[in-house]
């Protein structure tokens, strides 16, 4: 019989991250009051600091997304966006950089880097993710016409979404000091956690 050894070390990181994409129903179905409060940006910060092969990183993090969001998308919404909601291919590419900017900027986890990171992911996020707002022709709230195509329609996106990012901020900040800070403690406790591969 052959039989595969688990490395545990990997095991719990799989752990954290499936249960902190849990938390993210929570605000997706709008039982908490702050708009985009999520855990995203930290899930994608603690799986490119912790995975040490490439792959992985990036993998991981990306499936535990893809089957959050279609539990949301089955239970929460009842299936009212289809599977997949729309323009998620661009959410999935921003997600792939935070992961990369975790690999970057924490090879050695401490709270100056992983303040750095998650200031650095959330500003990412908001760039990037208000820039295909504005170029899916998103909606200039002010006066509830589509935003136009040129510098000022483009600023009003990005004014729109502060807010946003803001919470995308306090959110990664939040779940990234719980997620890193209860990893390292119980790298001091258990000492198979110390292993270099995961």
């Amino acid at each position: 019989m052959i039989t595969e050894k688990i490395n545990p070390r990997f095991a719990v990181l799989a752990i954290f991250m499936i249960v902190v994409a849990a938390m993210r129903i929570p605000n997706s179905a709008q039982l908490t009051p702050w708009a985009n409060f999520s855990p995203i940006g930290a899930m994608g910060l603690f799986g490119g600091a912790y995975f040490t092969r490439q792959w992985k990183a990036l993998l991981f993090p990306l499936l535990t997304l893809l089957v959050s969001d279609l539990v949301i998308q089955a239970f929460v919404f009842g299936g009212k966006y289809g599977m997949m909601y729309s323009g998620w291919y661009w959410i999935y590419g921003i997600f792939a950089a935070i992961t990369f900017i975790g690999k970057s900027f924490i090879k050695k986890v401490s709270a100056k880097n992983v303040l750095l990171a998650a200031v650095t992911a959330s500003l990412t996020h908001w760039l990037l993710a208000d820039l295909t707002v504005w170029m899916g022709g998103g909606t200039d709230l002010r006066t509830m016409t589509p935003l136009t195509k040129d510098w000022a329609g483009l600023m009003q996106c990005y004014a729109q979404g502060l807010p946003f990012m803001r919470n995308f901020l306090a959110g990664t900040l939040v779940y990234s000091a719980v997620m890193f800070g209860a990893f390292e403690w119980m790298k001091t406790r258990y000492s198979f956690l110390q292993l270099k591969t995961a």
